[in-house]
């Protein structure tokens, strides 16, 4: 693994970026003060990503691809896509004509685009395909990708501005969850301490909290009776409360359905382990990914690993069955992902080897195949999703350490 580069290593950005960072941190600066010198991490994170016109998702810059931050695996290949279409298409199938897809957080619309090609191919297409997006920026990409559709297509997309009411289909979200604000705490003396940030020397710089209030004091309580034996003094990690009330609140609009997520993380005894002591932050910039969330703020992607365990949690609360769990890998190889990559012409060697270089992006250990994982969770939607018949790890989610 290359080592993570220092905010001095990292890429300058333009006079232009520099002069929006400023603003958001002006805005941030100005919110720690009046709120008496700190403000949560979640709340920074939150600013930092989405405060409006200056936030990292809400500004304008160009986040995804080669010219952007990160690549995700829709940008990467369409083989990822179609896997993606062909595991939900048994669950439309099952739910029928009135069956709809919401996709929460498109990225560039290539999921979107992939998808609805595969379904029109396995004649399965949903009623309609709506987008729920947060970027200006990202919204204007998604409609410019999908212009390209062929009509019959094209009509069925549309986008909101929030959740649905009661809604039968299915609901699928590629990192959305990893985006999410996140509480950071510190392990001292055996007691959790919310991390919060404040100022020093007008720079942002890392706050312990004891006053909390009492719903985050009971869950640091019962990460404390669950994980505590693992986290030695100065442990540091997050709580994704916001994914977790994220999974809630779908759960809640899904009458009837399948929610698939698809991101990066671990079930809670691996998150909570021993040896990641130092949590799951990181940061993306321009193709650099490091640890200091308060480098160019509103100009990076913050990002934590996601705890399936309690997502699954919230999820079975809401009144929702875990339908299948597994890795990147073991999802995409059993949605038949070689079969679809043998389609290409045997002859076209640089098509064959532009392949190859996909499948080993998204199903290698070391690179995507491993860290990625797939979760669905169900409502009155029983059916057979190929992507978790080679290997279904759901039983790792409750379980506890050592």
């Amino acid at each position: 693994m290359p080592p993570i580069p220092t905010h001095a290593q990292l890429p300058e950005p333009s006079a232009e970026a520099r002069a929006v960072s400023a603003r958001l941190a002006a805005l941030i600066a100005d919110e720690i003060e009046q709120a008496g010198g700190v403000i949560p991490f979640s709340r920074f994170m939150e600013l930092a990503l989405y405060a409006p016109g200056l936030g990292y998702y809400s500004a304008g810059s160009h986040k995804i691809g080669a010219a952007g931050d990160f690549i995700t695996a829709p940008e990467l290949s369409p083989l990822f896509s179609r896997c993606v279409a062909r595991a939900l298409a048994p669950a439309l199938r099952a739910l029928g004509t009135e069956a709809a897809v919401l996709e929460v957080g498109a990225g560039s619309g290539a999921m979107a685009a992939d998808m609805l090609r595969q379904w029109r191919d396995e004649d399965c297409l949903p009623a309609r395909y709506y987008i729920l997006e947060r970027s200006a920026e990202l919204r204007a990409r998604q409609q410019a990708s999908l212009a390209a559709l062929d009509a019959p297509l094209r009509e069925r997309v549309a986008w909101l501005d929030s959740l649905p009411g009661d809604f039968v289909g299915v609901v699928v979200a590629n990192e959305l969850l990893d985006a999410l604000p996140v509480e950071r705490f510190v392990v001292r003396r055996g007691e959790f301490r919310r991390l919060g940030v404040g100022l020093e020397e007008g720079r942002f710089a890392w706050r312990e909290q004891d006053d909390v209030g009492d719903e985050l004091a009971a869950r640091f309580a019962q990460l404390r009776q669950e994980h505590g034996a693992t986290m030695a003094e100065g442990y540091v990690s997050e709580l994704g409360l916001a994914a977790e009330q994220w999974t809630a609140s779908v759960a809640r609009m899904l009458t009837r359905g399948l929610l698939l997520l698809i991101d990066y993380g671990f079930p809670a005894h691996e998150f909570y382990h021993a040896q990641r002591s130092q949590g799951t932050l990181m940061c993306h910039y321009r193709h650099h990914a490091h640890d200091d969330p308060f480098a160019f703020v509103g100009l990076q992607d913050i990002t934590a690993h996601v705890d399936f365990s309690a997502v699954a949690r919230s999820a079975g609360e809401a009144g929702m069955k875990l339908a299948g769990y597994t890795n990147q890998a073991n999802f995409l190889l059993g949605s038949g992902i070689t079969e679809l990559a043998s389609a290409v012409n045997p002859v076209d060697t640089r098509a064959q080897l532009e392949i190859a270089a996909q499948l080993k992006r998204l199903t290698l250990p070391h690179e995507m195949g491993e860290l990625f994982k797939v979760i669905a969770l169900a409502r009155d939607c029983e059916c057979d999703i190929p992507g978790f018949q080679i290997r279904d790890f759901g039983a790792a989610l409750a379980a506890r350490p050592g």
